[in-house]
């Protein structure tokens, strides 16, 4: 019963943070700048912010947990392109197929990399900026340098059907698989390893931890996630786009970050990176009700990430409880005289 208690502890401690607090923040946000623009907010706009989520959510959770280990996956953008040319091309007659193919293809590029960082002990984002390049190349090269149809439309319906109000089959897809993964890492040691090697690789080789495990892991997960992003979003658009620019990798990072998670490695949670992810769908959702220009969206999702990527530095966090310590030590001096 004690540890069923510790674990629940554990699984509770995300809606207690910070991350929590700025999610509701977030939705209060959402509401009341609209509303005091004289726009109404609907069923719709929920809707079309759970799009946003599960477009781009996915690339959050591969990216979150790759970051969580202490490393970085830039490869999550091409993959999520060949993705999408992979399901489309393969998926003609059977959309299952073409989503096995790229669960497959981003299985095997996620193996490909983890294998060379994890056994030749080199730096990650290197690794994967080369990744992204080849699998950009690859998708290029399949696709004739554009866009490719889908004709499968009933597909894309089908997905983006609404129901419950303010959901569809592609976000609930997303959610399922931010369960899945959540619980993997909660309950089993999944998750305390994968902490462990983000925060100390070689202590953790040392007490028996399989790093080169870990990390293989990771990026295979990585891959597997960021090729049903793609296969999801090339179904609901009836296409798959050859360049959709940087907005996916940007929307993955920044939510991750919103989400609690230590650009060091070490913390976080797939919970935060999920309400990180739908917190920052809702801010592009607002935008969209207010009509905004998409300058304004670059800059404040631009902000957003700088503010939060400088408030979560070690340093700025030391700088802050030496400020407070000195504070203490002043009223307890002023006190005693």
């Amino acid at each position: 019963m004690n540890h069923l208690t510790a674990r629940l502890a554990r699984i509770g401690a995300a809606t207690s943070s910070p991350v929590a607090y700025s999610f509701v923040t977030m939705v209060i946000v959402f509401f009341m700048l609209p509303a005091a623009n004289g726009y109404d907010v609907s069923t719709y706009n929920l809707y079309s912010a759970m799009q946003i989520f599960g477009t781009y959510g996915l690339i959050a959770l591969a990216l979150g947990i790759t970051m969580i280990a202490a490393q970085f996956d830039l490869s999550t953008l091409g993959m999520f392109v060949l993705g999408g040319l992979v399901a489309v091309k393969v998926g003609g007659d059977s959309p299952s197929l073409g989503v096995i193919a790229a669960l497959g293809v981003g299985a095997l590029a996620g193996l490909i990399q983890g294998l060379i960082v994890a056994k030749l002990s080199i730096n990650s984002m290197s690794v994967t900026l080369g990744g992204f390049l080849v699998l950009l190349g690859l998708s290029r090269a399949i696709g004739n340098d554009a866009t490719v149809s889908y004709d499968n439309f009933d597909v894309g319906i089908s997905l983006d059907s609404k129901f419950a109000v303010v959901m569809s089959w592609h976000s609930v897809i997303v959610l399922l698989c931010f369960l899945f993964v959540g619980l993997a890492m909660a309950w089993t040691t999944v998750g305390r390893n994968l902490k462990a090697v983000g925060g100390d690789a070689r202590a953790s080789r040392v007490s028996g931890v399989g790093v080169t495990r870990v990390i293989v892991g990771v990026f295979v997960l990585s891959g597997l996630l960021s090729g049903l992003a793609g296969a999801l979003n090339a179904f609901s658009l009836a296409a798959a786009l050859a360049n959709p620019g940087f907005a996916p990798l940007v929307f993955g990072a920044t939510s991750a970050l919103i989400g609690g998670v230590g650009l060091a490695g070490g913390r976080g949670t797939v919970t935060g990176i999920a309400l990180g992810a739908v917190a920052l769908s809702l801010l592009q959702a607002m935008f969209g009700i207010l009509a905004s220009p998409s300058w304004v969206t670059s800059v404040v999702t631009g902000g957003l990430l700088v503010l939060v990527a400088t408030a979560a530095a070690p340093r700025l966090a030391a700088i802050v409880a030496r400020l407070a310590a000195r504070h203490r030590r002043r009223y307890v001096e002023s006190a005693v005289a």
